[in-house]
């Protein structure tokens, strides 16, 4: 079954029903989504934007909905078009007619995909048998990504996830965050708080979709013994599930060593060179004039190697006119450099130092990319190691490298194979330029990325930090975690914000911890904690939130009281106060998530005081609003009142909700008039919070949100709307891992089914709740449910 069956079919059904055909786009849409593409790589391919090519196909999936009669999505379009072709009578014709001369144009062969019908069908063999991890093992530049990548693409699985394994030991990503990325990018769904949740997500996802999954170059994580080393052991637990007999996944690793779990269930290929027959191809592909001797002793000295023969040949095509015979004549009395692979490699370098000085320096200058979160780099990024050659010498020199085959090229973006970035940071690392060269990449990396908007622009972003922890410059490197950009919430926030509001928790939590210890200045750190905080209080370690926050509050004192009155310092003076302010607010909000509703009052009234009619009066209206709600918790209806309703004037005078900018205190405002059971206000509230926080995919607002919905539901005796949003808020809370909020989203599930006279199921969600806020150590949370629990026991 393909993509052109369906499209024949389609072109069929849909102008009678609806007189429509599909464009241009949305066929290449559905051709891409069958093979599982993103809509960003299509976009690519079609020459459009990312944001055009999902609107073509959300006209699409409509457009199918309506003609089939049944929900369609890019997630399920296949498998439902596969299951409606099925039944079609006409199957067998219409799948004669896409392959029809006039009705389909045959791909294009790879030339440079050749000799491997044998590797193919060994592969197949083993997935017939049921293996579900196979490692290919080899010498480096035999092509096993090569024949990983072809063997998945031409199955054709509902999608393929890549892991690219670091180059370097001290470069390896961290597991965890690897699944992380899958769940969140390619599922489309939240990661767990622990990594054995996450792992069940993915495995629950793995049972119900065909996967392809490649492990790409994994020798860098094993250890003498071919097992992972210490520090990433938690892979044995990834592979476990990839291995598991009940998954519907292939996962296909590459490895120079041999890997030696024996805990796993997985099988082995080792791949041979290519034989000589793929090698006359491969040349004879590439035009060069063939010397059948010459060719037999080549292939022999290098063992089939495929990637020597791409640098062969593409060294005997620049330098020698393509002809194979006088290549040999001067190369073949070097016998050392020409049975190793490696030493092949050192000698084509060494070789282009001598003919292209130029092409050399910037070959060894690209070993300073990591090729890991960012696998492959634009021109741009070539074109900054240029940093001493004029502008009309970079793509001839960025040419040269490429004919040589000394660096890999894929639609204008470019990347090192392991084998030549091995020998570029050898090079690097023994010249001077290890630290310019870090220096001009990550400068690249922070001035090409002016707005944060996707989970790429932030990855981006971030890899300056590693260039300059590589070169030990911990003050630069923690610039970058501060460097303020606009995001999708319209917002101006450090980097590191950005980031943990995306999800990205752990890398910022490692890069903090990594880089406050070894920093000097005092604004830096302080600014690093006052970031730590709220990643502590996000993942539910509220008492190390509090800590972050008071040393922060400590550090910004003792900074303002050495401060000099001098104009020159009146911004540092404005963003230290700033700190202060906003420290001693996201303590009260901590507060408030432990009960502890007296003092998180004075510490919002402390905020009023610091920051009232000051350039911080921003904080001023926060604080406020927070105070309003906890008078209402209070029973101070009054006081909760007068500042709700002041809160409530400002929004809606100053349409705040327009940039989303107070979305989460809208929510907080919203949660108030429910407390105050002033329920029209509260809706109004709560549904511009709701608006905003589904556009920007604002989870914690959304989540937060329903659950305040539903109290109003529960209170207007709308049982079933209440039950709908209790469960979809705890399920988006359980996703993000959020974990205050989790517990009083099931609190507030156990009051409505205490109202619908439940107690059986109430009290089960009660004890969730309990249970929660006992890890969160909120003794004063447990203590309020624990009574409200009890009362009921005792009514039955």
């Amino acid at each position: 079954m393909d993509a052109e069956a369906a499209l024949a079919w389609l072109d069929t059904i849909i102008p009678a029903q609806t007189g429509e055909r599909l464009s241009d786009l949305q066929k290449v849409i559905l051709q891409q989504v069958w093979l599982g593409r993103k809509y960003l790589d299509i976009a690519h391919s079609y020459g459009c934007t990312e944001g055009h090519a999902k609107d073509a196909g959300s006209q699409l999936w409509k457009l199918l909905s309506q003609v089939l009669r049944q929900k369609i999505t890019k997630s399920n379009c296949r498998e439902t078009l596969e299951r409606c072709l099925r039944k079609t009578s006409v199957i067998s014709n219409l799948l004669d007619y896409s392959r029809s001369p006039h009705n389909s144009t045959p791909k294009p062969e790879n030339t440079n995909f050749i000799g491997r019908k044998e590797a193919i069908a060994h592969l197949n063999t083993l997935v017939d048998r049921g293996a579900k991890v196979i490692v290919i093992q080899g010498e480096g530049g035999l092509g096993k990504t090569t024949l990983a990548q072809q063997y998945l693409q031409m199955q054709e699985f509902e999608l393929v996830l890549e892991l690219l394994m670091a180059k370097e030991t001290q470069n390896i990503t961290p597991v965890e965050r690897v699944v992380e990325e899958w769940l969140k990018q390619d599922f489309h769904e939240e990661p767990g708080v622990e990594f054995g949740v996450t792992l069940g997500r993915l495995k629950r996802q793995l049972h119900s979709r065909r996967i392809g999954v490649l492990i790409d170059n994994l020798e860098p994580a094993l250890d003498r013994q071919g097992r992972l080393i210490a520090p990433h052991r938690n892979y044995v637990e990834l592979l476990r599930v990839l291995a598991d007999a009940r998954v519907q996944s292939v996962t296909l690793i590459t490895s120079r060593d041999r890997f030696c779990e024996s805990g796993l269930n997985v099988d082995r290929y080792r791949l041979p060179g290519l034989d000589r027959t793929a090698w006359q191809q491969f040349f004879s592909n590439h035009g060069l004039a063939m010397d059948l001797p010459t060719l037999q002793i080549m292939h022999r000295t290098y063992g089939g190697n495929a990637k020597a023969m791409g640098i062969l040949c593409g060294s005997i095509q620049e330098d020698f006119d393509s002809d194979m015979a006088v290549y040999w004549q001067e190369n073949h009395a070097d016998p050392l450099a020409a049975t190793d692979l490696k030493n092949l490699v050192v000698s084509q370098i060494n070789r282009l130092q001598t003919l292209d000085p130029q092409a050399y320096r910037l070959l060894c200058r690209l070993g300073c990319y990591r090729y890991q979160d960012i696998p492959t780099i634009p021109s741009q990024g070539m074109f900054c190691l240029l940093w001493d050659v004029s502008p009309c010498q970079h793509r001839q020199i960025i040419t040269s490298l490429r004919n040589r085959s000394l660096v890999e090229c894929h639609k204008g973006e470019y990347w090192l194979h392991p084998v030549i970035r091995a020998e570029a940071i050898a090079h690097l690392r023994s010249s001077d330029e290890w630290e310019i060269a870090n220096h001009k990449a990550a400068e690249f990396w922070t001035d090409g990325m002016q707005k944060i908007e996707t989970f790429k622009d932030a990855l981006q972003a971030l890899e300056a930090y590693y260039h300059y922890i590589g070169i030990n410059e911990f003050e630069l490197a923690g610039k970058v975690i501060l460097k303020s950009r606009n995001n999708q919430w319209q917002q101006f926030l450090p980097l590191g914000s950005t980031l943990y509001r995306m999800g990205l928790i752990q890398p910022i939590l490692t890069a903090i911890n990594q880089v406050a210890s070894n920093i000097q200045d005092d604004k830096k750190i302080i600014e690093l904690y006052n970031i730590l905080g709220d990643l502590y209080w996000i993942t539910g370690k509220i008492n190390s939130a509090i800590n972050c926050q008071e040393k922060t509050i400590s550090l910004a004192t003792q900074a303002l009281k050495s401060l000099v009155p001098q104009p020159e310092n009146k911004h540092t003076v404005y963003y230290l106060r700033m700190l202060e302010v906003d420290s001693l607010l996201s303590i009260g909000i901590y507060k408030i998530d432990l009960w502890e509703l007296e003092t998180s009052a004075k510490l919002f009234q402390q905020v009023i005081y610091l920051a009232q009619n000051t350039d911080h009066h921003r904080w001023v209206e926060k604080a406020s609003v927070c105070l309003a709600l906890v008078n209402s918790y209070l029973g101070l209806c009054d006081a909760a009142y007068a500042l709700a309703d002041m809160a409530y004037h400002n929004i809606t005078k100053e349409n705040l909700v327009v940039t989303g900018r107070f979305a989460y205190f809208m929510q907080i405002l919203g949660q108030t008039y429910v407390n105050l059971r002033n329920f029209e206000k509260a809706n109004e509230m709560l549904c511009q919070a709701l608006t905003f926080a589904e556009e920007s995919h604002y989870m914690q607002v959304k989540a937060k949100t329903l659950n305040s919905l539903a109290e109003i539901n529960r209170q207007q005796a709308d049982f079933e709307s209440a039950l709908t949003n209790h469960l979809e808020a705890i399920e988006l809370l359980d996703k993000i891992g959020a974990k205050c909020d989790l517990a009083e989203a099931y609190f507030q599930f156990g009051l409505t089914y205490q109202k619908m006279a439940k107690p059986d199921k109430s009290q089960v969600n009660f004890n969730h709740a309990i249970q929660l806020f006992t890890e969160i150590k909120a003794p004063k949370q447990v203590e309020k449910i624990s009574i409200i629990a009890c009362s009921e026991k005792s009514q039955v």
